[in-house]
Parts: C-alpha cells; structure tokens; sequence
C-alpha cells in the first residue's frame, strides 16, 4: 500500500538491520565463484532495489545499528545478553553492503548509543512534524508503535502495509500501547524480561480490561491464580522492561531532513561492486558505459593491407590474438594492440586443412622468430590449428587468460572470456559466443564472403571482435598482477599449466588409431547382451517394462516388490538412482540387473557405436579434446570421446580399450603410478606406519590388515585384506562408517571398530585429516604439495550435508590435486625427453594416473626405460614414486 499524495513528501526509513538478517537467512549459501558469501548483500540491495522502485520517495535513509553498546546497556547488563554472535559469513558482507547502498545514492545512517529504531523513530518524529507521508520497512514488531496516520509499516518480505487498524487487528492493542504490551509479554531476543506466562492473547486482554501497563499494575492484586502471582513478582522490572523496548523518537542525530535526499547512483562504484559480487543481471543494467570498452575492430580484407598491418603488429609491446571458429572452420581472426582491434574475416578449415588462406600468411610474422608476446584464451585451441597449419607453435612469449584465471579459482564454474570479464574487469561485455547464442538458439557464423559473417550485422562483429581483444589485453594486466601477488600460484602457472598446452595439443593432433571394425563386432555383441539382461529383468519382474523409465521402475521395485525405499528424489518419489540401485542391489537381483543394464547401454551407445564415427577421414584416428580448465583439482577431463570413463574393471570395458591399437609396426606402452593417492596420504599425513609400508615395499592393503587387526603380514586373511582396502581408499575419500559397513557388508557397530582400529595404528592419518578441516576452515582453501589452490566455499555452510562433503573435499582435495600436478609434471618430462632426443614415439593419451603411448616396436625398451624414470624422478616425496609400465599391441594388452 502507497500512501497517497506526492511521492516527493514521502519519506522512506528502512530498518537496515532487518533486511540484512532476513536476507541472510533467505540465501545463506549464495556465493561468488570466488567463495566468498553474498546472499545476504543480494537480497538486501534486492529488497531495497524494490522499495524504493514502488515508493519513489523524496527523502530515503537506511539505518543500521552502529557498533558498540546503547544507553539500553546502562540500564540494564543483560540486555540482548543471550544473543548469539553475528556468523562470520554475514559479518564478512557488511562493509560491501553498506558500500552498495552508497553507490545507489541512498543515505546511510548509524548513530552511536542508540539503536537503529531509534534513529528511525526520530525521523518518523521529524517526518510529520514537517508534514511528510511516512513509510517504514521493516520486520520488527516493535516498530508498531511507531504507526500513526502518517506513518505506515511495510514489510517486503510479505509484501503488507500495517497502518493503526492494521497494528490493533495484529496485535489487539492500539499503537500507544505497544510498548506496554511488549513489555508484559518479553523479548526472548533481546533478553527483556516479560511477565512469566503471559502470552500475546493475555497482554492484549489486560491492557484491553486496564487501559495500560499501569492501569494492570494498579489492579495486579485483583489478577488471580498463577497468572497473578507472576504478574506481581514482575513489579519491579514491567517499568524497566517497558523503557527498554520504548522506541526514543527524540535522539540527536548528526543528519537533517533535508540530507535525505537520495543522491545520483556511482555507477563506478557499482561497476566494480557487482563485479566483485558477480551480480551480472544488475551489472547488465547499467547500460553500454558499463562495458568500458570502448574499441571497435577494423575490418581488413585486403592481403597487402594484412601484411602491413602485421610488421605493425610484429612490433608490439603486447598483442591479443583469438580465433573465431565454427563448425570446424576459422571463420575470423582477432588481433589487438593498445592501438586499436582488427578483425580478418576468413573461411578456412580449422584442422583439416594446412593450406590455410592469404590471412595466416599475413599473420605468420606474430609466429615466427622475433614474434612480439601474445595474450590468448584458450591457447591450446589456437596451438591445434597452427600445427595443423605446419606453423608449429608460439614462436615468441604467451599469456593464456584462460589458465591464468583457472589457476587463481579452478572451482569457477566458467573460466570462458565473457564471464572473466565480469568476475575481473566488472564489464559485461560481446564476444563471438554473445552473438550466435547457446543450445538450441545456437546458429552457425560462417564466412560465405570476406565482406560479410552472417547471423550478426557487421557493426555488431566490430564491436564483439574489439570487446575480445581489448578484454584479452585488459585481462592480461589484471591476471599477471594477481598472480604476482600469489607465488605459489604463479609457479603453478609457470611451471605446470601454461607449459602443458602444447604439450596438450600434440597429444590431441597425435589423435588414437581405433579398430572400427572391432567396435562394430562389439557393439553387435552388446546389443545381445542388452536383450537378454532385458528379458532377464523382465523375468524377475513378472512382467514386461520399460528399463530405461525411471517411473516405471519405481512401480515395479517399490511399489509391486516393495523393495525397502532407500532415499526420495525432491518431489517425494522413490529414487532409483545410480547409488540406491547399487545399495538395493546387495540384497536383491532385480536392481543389479538394472545397474548392469544401464551400464552395457552406456557402453554401447557412448563408446562401441559412437567410436567409429568420430575417426577423422584424414588422419583415420580418433582425436579427443582434453580440458584443462575444469576439474577443481585440477585434473584433465576429455570429450569427444571421454577417455577417462571407459571401464577398466569390467570385461566390456577392457573389449573397448582393446579397439585402441597400435599402427603397423608399432607398439603400444602405457605407464601409470601405482597408488598414487595412498603414497601422497603417507607423505602429507608422515604417519610413520604408513610411511614404513611403502618404504619397505609392502603390500600396503596387507600391512594395513596386519596393523588394524594385530596380525603377521603371513596371516592376514584375503576377506581382511580386502577389509583394509575399502578402509585405505574409503577413508581418503572421506568414507563414514556407515558407508564403509555398507561396502563390506557388515554392521556399522564392527564398521566403526575397523575405522576406530586404522586411526589408532595410524594417527597420523587422523592428524592429517584434522589439520585439513581446520585449514579449509581457517583459510577457506587447502593446497597441494606444489601449491595449488583449492578452495572450499562451503566449509562454514549452515547446511550441514554440504559442509560435512566440504570437509570431506578438504581431505581429498590435497591427494587428487598432487595426484594430477605429478602426473602432468610427469608429461611435461617426457615431452621433453621425446623432443630432445628425436624419437618417433607419441604421448596419444593422458588417462587419471596413466599415460599412453604409441612407439616403433624398436624404440619400446629405451622408452620404457625413459618413462617410468621421469615418472618416478618427478618429484622427491618420503615414499617412493613407483610407476608401472606395459606394452602390447592394443590398450587393454598395455594395460
């Protein structure tokens, strides 16, 4: 409800102190990419965005309270004395709050002594004296008494006016007489004492039958019963009680009326503001100046004017550099210097024809000896075409963006160009993905004439190409100085990431030779093997069903077995997820028999029918595409195909790695660390126990059976063995009790005694796991051995389930980030080692802990040799770096 009249009499107070709990409360776990808590800024700044649209006023003041104690204190010690500390994720948003509100032009207010309502009563006070329409926005009760015909109560969280009818239908006593009705009824908040009791209906009616506070406390001796006697031991503190929660309307304040005027917003301060917070939607708001970037791309086309242009270029300080492609084609060049952004239309295939056009000729001066340093995104992608296009590499120095921003927060969910700007410049900027959309609304830019992208006018193109380069040299400064300031970072970056793009995009040209016909034969076969785990599913059913509706086998398992339901999908219904088959599926054959169902399918259509289409005509090999800025551990991912989730431990996934093979004449050896991940919890946890069974060469998994359960290594049973396997690896993985009494199948009483009896032979490991949470906690992040980053945003979360996975990340987040460093450390060696010494052999694929090869049958020994010793020498840790090496004719005889 508006009041009536000119919105420029209306003066706006908003309880401050409110809108930060509420928000807080409403989105706790909101936060940037970066970790840090924003739910309570959002939906404050979001719920004053609102008001102040709807209202409109012509004075305005958010009061918060200021720190410190309030004449309250003095009258009574115990006031607010069981309110619980501010949390440490809300305290942490305060100072950008209140920097927010006075980049929005609002006027801020916290007057030491007093609190917030006071300051608001005083202006309510101010308000009418002069005149003016009042609103208050609030969620506190206690400003009811504040209600006049001028001045209303609104709460934006329920969107309700409270005027004086409002206040007497709420509460049944008029505004006047709130003070005393909260004075017999208590705060519990804020400590005030109440008459014991005596509840809302019971104040309202008292102060209905005597008019007041102290018209009840004329006649407490004509209140009987229980009720009675607590009213008459209140006596002596209802006076109190009632000063407390009086709002003062008459408190010295250092603003007038007339310095409420809402001021015109800092769009700067609210640039950077909701660039830090990631606030996109609002940081799009602010037009076309908040881009801040102001260059638009000339168009060259003209071969001679290229080449001109490039002994320019050549003779940079710095120079940005992306390429547009589509659809297996460049279909645009970007080049950018503090001079200004051009943009090369061209129409060329992007790895499956070297013999590109007049415009790489131009450019070949920024690859060449000499070459001016480059700033890229994403260099392994612009490396892929250049060696296509036998121009080999990066001639000169290289920046990659891309990696940069991964290494300072690889948990970001993008680390694409646009999203760097917002998160690291505050600039929303148009970039060649802007224009042709995603997903459905994708559309091809292709380059029919050099004079002419389609999908986007070409003053659009100008501007997305200058946006891209003047972003990418605008990055480059803000990411170096970032790094700069991390060291460890910074070796991270040096030394490991950007060295291994190259290293990358050999192994993605290298590319596999597959067996199509293999594939084919097994696909064929997989197809059977679907069919009968159908007809055998059906026939424990009873009846006919559909396998891959996840409705139909709620009926079947839940509702016509009545297999126990072991966890609920959020609209209540049985899950038949992955992990609750997998759990109903130790004690009931129906589910097995779907998990083995979904499991063939998948490798059927993921890998044996999909494999054999994805061999390039050219090459006749299958060329994955590794991504390096994703996994948050920092491992590499692969797609097209995924090569690191094709089963190793099943019979149909070994048949697919045996498609993998080797050219004539050549072998294939692969090498992977052996228990990398159990080798790095003994050197970071320096358990003494753990640390001696490596370094003796002991089988672990025994050994840890001989430790827990007080035996010789010589009597350690295969059912202990595999005990203290699920034991090793669980807990790394931060496996409770009662998931390890699940995996052996026993109770969680004898589950928790194995757990119990591992941390007492080993209590370092226990240390180790402790000293993680507290630094996760701490800090907000752990590191790995070589100083990568991990932060763990959830750490502190309200939720418990998302803070205890976050503990649990804390743990393992160390082992698989070292795990990953190592094993690209260890790929940067040999690539070395490859390069140095001329050899023909090939690094074609990275899987987890493993690195394939392909190499002339006569190279195979030297090789072996070479590989395991810069795996092994990678780096110096407390137990030895073991790797093991295989060779055979295809991947699965390798393995």
């Amino acid at each position: 409800m508006i009041p009536s009249g000119n919105p420029e009499q209306l003066l706006l107070l908003v309880d401050g102190s409110s809108y930060l709990y509420r928000a807080f409360h409403a989105m706790p776990d909101l936060r940037n990419t970066r970790g840090e808590p924003t739910g309570a800024i959002y939906g404050a700044v979001n719920m004053l965005r609102k008001l102040r649209a709807d209202y409109k006023p012509g004075l305005i003041a958010m009061v918060f309270d200021a720190p410190g104690g309030t004449f309250r204190d003095a009258l009574y010690a115990d006031y607010k004395a069981t309110r619980t500390a501010m949390p440490d994720d809300l305290v942490v948003q305060i100072p950008r709050l209140h920097a927010l509100i006075g980049a929005l032009g609002i006027p801020l207010l916290m007057v030491p002594d007093v609190e917030a309502d006071d300051v608001i009563g005083t202006l309510a006070a101010q308000g009418r004296a002069q005149g003016l329409k009042v609103v208050i926005s609030t969620g506190d009760k206690d400003m009811a008494q504040l209600v006049t015909a001028d001045v209303t109560l609104i709460n934006t969280m329920t969107d309700q006016a409270l005027d004086r009818e409002g206040v007497i239908a709420r509460f049944g006593v008029p505004p006047e007489r709130i003070s005393d009705y909260l004075a017999i009824v208590g705060d519990k908040v804020d400590n005030v004492p109440g008459v014991t009791g005596a509840g809302p209906k019971t104040a309202a009616r008292w102060i209905e039958t005597y008019g007041s506070l102290d018209g009840l406390m004329a006649h407490a001796d004509d209140i009987p019963g229980r009720l009675g006697e607590a009213l008459r031991a209140s006596r002596s503190q209802l006076r109190l009680a009632r000063e407390l929660v009086t709002i003062r309307c008459d408190v010295p304040l250092p603003v007038t009326l007339a310095d409420l005027a809402p001021r015109p917003p800092d769009r700067d301060t609210l640039r950077q503001l909701y660039g830090e917070l990631e606030f996109k939607s609002w940081l799009s708001e602010l037009g076309a100046d908040a881009r801040g970037v102001s260059t638009t791309a000339v168009t060259l086309t003209d071969p001679e004017a290229m080449r001109a242009q490039a002994m320019v270029w050549r003779a940079a300080p710095l120079v940005a550099l992306d390429l547009w492609d589509d659809g297996g084609r460049i279909v645009a060049v970007v080049v950018g210097t503090v001079e200004g952004a051009w943009m090369i239309p061209a129409a060329d295939a992007l790895l499956d024809d070297p013999a590109a056009g007049e415009w790489l000729a131009a450019l070949r001066p920024l690859f060449e000896s000499g070459a001016p340093p480059l700033v890229v995104h994403d260099a392994k992608r612009l490396l892929r075409f250049l060696m296509a296009a036998a121009i080999g590499g990066f001639a000169g120095s290289w920046d990659d963006v891309m990696l940069a921003s991964y290494v300072l927060d690889s948990g970001a969910p993008s680390h694409d160009l646009a999203t760097l700007a917002l998160k690291y410049l505050s600039r929303p900027i148009v970039t060649r993905t802007t224009l042709q959309g995603e997903g459905r609304a994708r559309r091809e830019l292709s380059a029919a004439a050099p004079e002419e992208l389609s999908v986007a006018a070409p003053e659009e193109l100008s501007v997305a190409a200058g946006d891209t380069a003047a972003t990418l040299l605008a990055l480059h400064a803000e990411l170096r100085g970032r790094l700069s300031a991390q060291p460890r970072l910074s070796h991270v970056y040096e030394t490991i990431e950007r060295p291994l793009s190259p290293v990358l995009a050999r192994i993605e040209a290298a590319g596999v030779p597959v067996d199509t016909a293999m594939l084919k034969k097994q696909s064929a076969e997989l197809g059977l093997k679907l069919a009968t785990l159908e007809n055998r599913a059906h026939d424990f059913a009873g009846r006919v069903f559909n396998l891959n509706s996840p409705s139909q086998i709620q009926d079947i398992l839940f509702t016509e077995q009545k297999l126990p339901i072991k966890k609920r999908t959020p609209k209540g219904q049985p899950s038949t997820a992955e992990e609750v088959l997998a759990e109903l599926a130790l004690d009931y054959p129906l589910p097995r028999l779907i998990l083995d169902y979904r499991a063939v399918g998948k490798l059927k259509s993921t890998y044996t029918d999909k494999l054999p289409s994805m061999v390039n005509p050219r090459t006749g090999r299958i060329h994955t595409t590794y991504h390096q800025a994703v996994a948050a551990t920092g491992r590499l991912s692969s797609s097209d195909p995924n090569l690191q989730n094709i089963p190793v431990r099943t019979e149909e996934g070994r048949r697919i790695r045996q498609a993998f093979v080797a050219g004539p004449g050549q072998c294939i050896l692969s090498a992977d660390y052996s228990q990398i991940e159990l080798r790095l919890m003994a050197h970071l946890s320096q358990d003494p126990g753990l640390v001696r069974a490596f370094r003796e060469g002991r089988d672990v998994h025994r050994a840890t059976a001989a430790e827990v359960f007080g035996m010789t290594l010589e009597t350690v049973t295969d059912d202990q063995r595999r005990a203290a396997k699920a034991i090793n690896f669980g807990l790394m993985y931060g496996m409770s009790a009662f998931g390890l009494a699940r995996q052996l199948r026993i109770d969680q009483g004898r589950a928790q005694d194995y757990c119990d009896l591992y941390f007492r032979r080993y209590p370092g490991v226990h240390q180790y796991m402790e000293d993680m949470r507290a630094t996760a906690r701490r800090q907000g992040y752990v590191e790995t051995l070589f100083g990568r980053r991990l932060y763990i945003p959830d750490i502190k979360a309200s939720h418990t389930a998302r803070r205890q996975y976050a503990e649990r990340t804390a743990i393992n987040a160390p082992l698989q980030g070292t795990a990953a460093d190592l094993i690209k450390m260890a790929m940067l060696a040999v690539d070395t080692y490859l390069t140095e010494t001329g050899l023909k052999a090939r690094m074609i694929m990275q899987v987890h802990d493993e690195l394939v090869f392909e190499a002339p049958e006569a190279e195979i020994p030297v090789l072996k040799e070479a590989v395991v010793a810069r795996m092994e020498q990678v780096a110096s840790l407390s137990v030895p770096l073991i790797a093991e090496c295989g060779v055979g004719k295809n991947w699965d005889e390798a393995h």
